[in-house]
């Protein structure tokens, strides 16, 4: 009864507030993979949650009764993904093609992204007649299990497993699928060759620009998606110009938490997401919620102190991570 009453409830809200988490913190460790540290993490989820909403809404209003939820959520995937996609692509031509700056280059991104996605979310929101959402019905399918409903009354396990809306199956098998490719095949060893030394990588014959450009690209994508994750499950599929905040860079904290291994997102996403609602399950007066809500990042703080402490060669970034390449210098 106290699992069911107390701790249920909590792993639960993490678990969904994590989600959004899961997705930023596995396209960017894709990205930091190949030697790419992109930090406009921020404003390609902000494209992507204005795009990936936009996709619904407008889906809808072209459809009318006849809207499909399937449909809606898979254009919401594909929308949230072209548009970081496109911010990384930029990131990516400035940076492994100009060699410029690659954290000059992050933050602009980040301030460019949240105001691209700001205007399309405010332009949709103006040309609606002021208010952007989709309807009850599609919502369900963005917001409710997939299961069906004896599996998730199964006491206990049966939330825990078959009570989640679809983005939280899709993001653990993203990050399971991500582990083995980095892992086990022969594309995500050359990846990661380019991120430790790209020169050696280049005297192997790996092709150092296109691993770098499809990293990055595809990391940008995947880590929009968690914009549209945050917006169309915990924002309410409304659209608020100000709704993510700050989840990219918590994304980009949750990298470094989990030493750059995707499987290590899936519990540490989990954990991100319940510190940032603890404020809300266990309020102590004399504690302020500001202090609640920095412990994500006062836990990065110390994995990576006492991750620098630490001589193992696994526990540390990619060699390159931030470095420009110029084969010239090969």
């Amino acid at each position: 009864m106290n699992i069911q009453t107390l701790l249920l409830p909590l792993i639960m809200a993490a678990i969904i507030n994590g989600t959004p988490l899961l997705f930023g913190t596995v396209g960017e460790i894709l990205s930091e993979k190949a030697g790419n540290l992109n930090l406009g993490v921020e404003g390609m989820m902000y494209m992507g949650g204005a795009m990936g909403l936009g996709a619904a809404f407008y889906y809808e209003s072209l459809a009318g009764t006849s809207a499909n939820g399937i449909a809606a959520v898979a254009l919401a995937l594909l929308f949230s993904f072209l548009g970081g996609a496109a911010g990384a692509l930029i990131y990516s031509f400035v940076t492994i093609t100009l060699r410029a700056n690659q954290n000059v280059t992050g933050l602009a991104l980040a301030i460019f992204g949240t105001g691209a996605g700001q205007f399309i979310g405010e332009y949709m929101r103006v040309t609606s007649g002021g208010y952007v959402s989709i309807s009850l019905e599609l919502k369900t399918f963005f917001e409710n299990s997939p299961f069906p409903a004896f599996l998730q009354d199964i006491p206990v396990l049966g939330p825990l497993l078959f009570g989640h809306n679809i983005f939280v199956y899709i993001g653990v098998a993203l990050a399971v699928s991500m582990s083995l490719f980095l892992n086990r095949s022969r594309a995500g060893l050359c990846l990661r060759a380019v991120g430790e030394s790209p020169a050696t990588a280049d005297a192997a014959g790996v092709n150092v620009t296109r691993y770098k450009y499809l990293a990055t690209v595809i990391g940008g994508g995947i880590s929009a998606i968690g914009g549209m994750v945050y917006i169309t499950t915990i924002a309410g599929s409304v659209w608020n110009h100000e709704g993510l905040s700050g989840e990219g860079w918590l994304a980009v904290a949750l990298v470094i938490f989990c030493l750059w291994r995707p499987l290590n997102a899936l519990w540490g996403s989990v954990l991100f997401g319940a510190l940032m609602i603890l404020y809300l399950r266990l309020q102590l007066p004399f504690i302020p919620d500001q202090l609640y809500k920095i412990l994500p990042y006062v836990v990065t703080v110390i994995v990576l102190i006492l991750t620098s402490l630490r001589s193992s060669k696994d526990k540390q970034p990619p060699a390159s991570l931030g470095a420009a390449y110029f084969r010239e210098e090969r």
